[in-house]
């Protein structure tokens, strides 16, 4: 069963780490948009994060081979 807040935590946690790392880069070269680029990419690491924990099978579903 999947867990809402496990989920959220990915995302929120992968935005603020990423944001953080893209304004600290931003501030260190003087620029203005590694800022964002560390915001999407932390947005796309939590989805796939998230993807990949509940797209797993669990370990008690059926297969489709019979026993014998």
């Amino acid at each position: 069963m999947a867990d809402p807040w496990r989920s959220f935590s990915y995302m929120t946690s992968g935005v603020l780490m990423y944001g953080l790392l893209g304004w600290l880069a931003d501030r260190w070269l003087g620029t203005t948009f590694l800022v964002a680029i560390g915001i999407l990419l932390g947005a796309g690491l939590g989805i796939y994060m998230t993807f990949a924990r509940y797209n797993r099978a669990s370990p008690e579903a059926p297969t489709d081979k019979p026993t014998t």
